[in-house]
């Protein structure tokens, strides 16, 4: 053992004196860490970091130390246990240090949540096993023992965690390039990119009008959103398949059909002078025969030397050869942007790579050059041309070649897929933001599809006629927006069904209909959490969809089981009721088709319960919220003439004597049992300070 800890030390003082303080190296290298023991303290290196420092509370003498570090086709696996020689409990308490882009999770599906987690903030929870850095694509965690890791402190630069452990043996599992190696995304290099963390929210044409729209029907559903839901959140306005002459070269793309008689210059200025952004959709397919048969060059050509063509992609534009992007690809994206376009939605992508690339790899073997790359090089143009401040959506299909170029990606077939966010939710906000596909807001699915979509902090995309948005259906949207940027409390896909496939993709030579890899519409996994953690509080969100299941514990949904917690029901406006260890969630009311609550610890004075602004019952719009001794006080950013409503548990014994807000009217202010209901109304969107006063 001393002659272990001697050659740690060595190394540790080596790395330390050729690193910089408090930086890391740019690329994190591929290798296990350094893990030192002496006596009962405890630290992991890596990157000439510490990142877990931490004390085990009983004699050195009482436990024993064992390590392994092993490769398995590239993925390192380093482990280590510390077990007890006597029988007696082990106690570890420490500290884990890693970037700002870190967070706590769980990273074993075996004994893992089968709820699809998401968190605002940095999670509290107690089914979290590890803390996953993005930042160098490493993951630490606890394989066995009972654990608590708790954030510290938070920063754009680091995020520190307490962590503390007990039981008979700690088993520590440490894993390099975690995404990169251990699940196969052999393109993710997290220190080269960001992911697109603002709101993405907005409207579609493809499903209220398909290839039959027109400049008018934009225009006026642009108008309706404006005035409906901009208030709310919705940002982007995106024209769909329809308005272009043909799928062929530049001048077809740029030059409007008789549909769009005013061009594309003019639509966008129409939906910016609305105060929204314009979207536009393209694709990498290619029609035009005579056009490819004369500039053969520009495409993947047969044996001999004419175009090919390939079902759903047309003749093949060739990615290995720059003057094909030059002529092809760059002058349209040049041109959308120059004309004011925001959010570009790239289409038929499966199709070129399996119909286009893989089904032609004899071309790029005798040219020499890598297919994948040629695949990429495409999508790379497009992103250089439009630039990184404008956004890109990947369609459709899983697309783990574009990582580190596209910000979202369609990750199943056409058609909203809300099970498909259970499928690759490990890649959402970590990969890139997930794309469901468009909502419709159709009966009882509305309410659920908006949910749903929000709480896992996903791409949010609108699909009907502009007139649905001014009937009562568009309260599931308008609460449900924007959507909050959430990391997932899970690095593993809670359903796998999907993503175990991926190393197929490569000889996949058709992208007709879902291929085993890609995310599908069913999925025996219905329930969400969502988790606020705001400086003032922290709470749950539990979002049902059906009723698998009757009834749940809060040691299921991460929480304290020794607690007592209120659960409200957020479409209903209705309080369940305070419950110990478990609550019974009832029926669904079919008018909205699902369920959202709100689950929050029982506090001994009034306390806030929800507000009705969004899912989220507060973490959107609530910027303070404190119990000062006699008054509940807080300041809520409002919507413009939107009734504004507080709902309020009053403990027997407290005697409500007023409310005073500044900058709203108070409309309602009522009870319902043990809940105080209070409404107000601004003319303005502002934050409103507010306070609820009692004896």
């Amino acid at each position: 053992m001393k002659t272990l800890v001697l050659a740690a030390c060595l190394l540790l003082l080596f790395i330390t004196c050729h690193a910089q303080p408090g930086l890391s190296a740019k690329v994190p290298p591929d290798s296990p860490a350094i893990v030192m023991l002496r006596g009962n303290s405890l630290s992991i290196i890596y990157n000439g970091q510490t990142i877990l420092s931490a004390t085990i509370s009983n004699d050195p003498s009482s436990f024993y130390f064992r390590e392994v570090k092993d490769s398995v086709e590239g993925k390192i696996f380093h482990a280590f246990t510390i077990t007890s020689g006597d029988g007696s409990k082990l106690a570890l308490e420490g500290t884990i240090t890693a970037s700002g882009q870190s967070f706590p999770c769980e990273e074993n599906r075996a004994t893992g949540s089968t709820f699809v987690r998401h968190s605002v903030g940095l999670s509290h929870s107690r089914l979290n096993r590890a803390v996953y850095d993005r930042a160098g694509d490493w993951s630490l965690s606890v394989e066995q023992a009972v654990t608590v890791i708790v954030p510290l402190a938070s920063s754009p630069e680091q995020n520190t965690y307490q962590i503390n452990v007990t039981g008979r043996e700690i088993c520590f599992l440490f894993m390099p390039r975690y995404y990169q190696k251990h699940r196969g995304l052999s393109y993710f290099e997290p220190w080269n990119y960001r992911v697109w963390s603002k709101p993405v929210v907005g409207w579609s044409s493809w499903f209220a009008y398909f290839d039959k729209v027109t400049a008018d029907d934009v225009m006026r559903t642009a108008d309706v959103l404006s005035e409906t839901l901009k208030p709310y959140g919705l940002e982007y306005i995106q024209i769909d398949d329809g308005y272009q002459q043909e799928t062929s070269y530049p001048e077809k793309w740029t030059r409007t059909n008789e549909k769009f008689p005013g061009g594309l210059p003019a639509l966008s200025k129409y939906i910016s002078d609305k105060g929204l952004k314009p979207g536009i959709w393209t694709n990498v397919a290619f029609s035009n025969k005579s056009w490819a048969f004369g500039n053969r060059t520009l495409f993947v050509r047969d044996t001999n030397d004419e175009p090919v063509k390939g079902r759903w992609i047309g003749y093949v534009m060739d990615g290995s050869n720059p003057e094909t992007l030059e002529k092809l690809i760059r002058p349209v994206y040049s041109n959308f942007k120059e004309t004011g376009w925001k959010y570009f939605k790239l289409d038929a992508l499966r199709h070129l790579r399996y119909e286009g690339y893989n089904s032609n790899t004899g071309y790029f073997i005798k040219k020499k050059t890598d297919r994948v790359e040629a695949f990429r090089n495409v999508v790379k143009a497009v992103k250089s041309e439009i630039g990184k401040d404008n956004f890109l959506l990947a369609c459709w299909g899983i697309r783990p070649e574009l990582i580190g170029i596209v910000d979202a990606c369609r990750i199943g077939d056409d058609g909203y897929g809300m099970r498909t966010l259970t499928q690759y939710n490990s890649f959402n906000n970590v990969i890139w933001r997930n794309d469901p596909d468009h909502i419709e807001l159709k009966g009882r699915m509305a309410y659920a599809s908006c949910m749903v979509t929000s709480m896992t902090g996903s791409l949010f995309m609108l699909t009907d006629k502009p007139e649905v948005y001014r009937t009562p259906l568009v309260e599931a949207a308008m609460r449900a927006i924007p959507v909050l940027f959430t990391l997932p409390g899970q690095i593993y896909d809670v359903d796998p069904s999907a993503s175990m496939y991926l190393d197929r993709l490569g000889s996949e030579l058709s992208g007709s209909g879902v291929r085993v890899f890609d995310a599908r519409l069913t999925s025996p996994y219905t329930d969400f959490l969502l988790e606020i953690n705001k400086p003032y509080e922290s709470w749950m969100l539990l979002g049902r969809t059906d009723e698998s299941r009757e009834s749940v514990s809060f040691a299921e949904l991460g929480l304290d089981p020794a607690k007592e917690y209120f659960v409200f029901e957020f479409w209903t406006k209705q309080l369940t009721g305070n419950f110990m260890r478990e609550f019974h969630m009832g029926k669904i009311d079919p008018g909205y088709g699902c369920q959202l609550f709100c689950i929050r610890e029982k506090q001994d004075n009034p306390q806030l319960l929800a507000t009705n602004r969004h899912i989220s019952c507060g973490g959107l719009e609530l910027e303070a919220l404190k119990w000062n001794t006699g008054s509940l006080c807080g300041k809520s950013m409002v919507v413009a003439n939107d009734t504004y409503t507080l709902y309020i548990y009053e403990p027997v014994g407290s005697v409500f004597t007023g409310f005073k807000c500044e900058g709203a009217d108070l409309i309602n202010n009522t009870t319902d049992g043990k809940m105080r209901v209070i409404s107000i109304k601004s003319s303005s969107g502002k934050t409103v300070s507010w306070a609820i006063n009692y004896k």
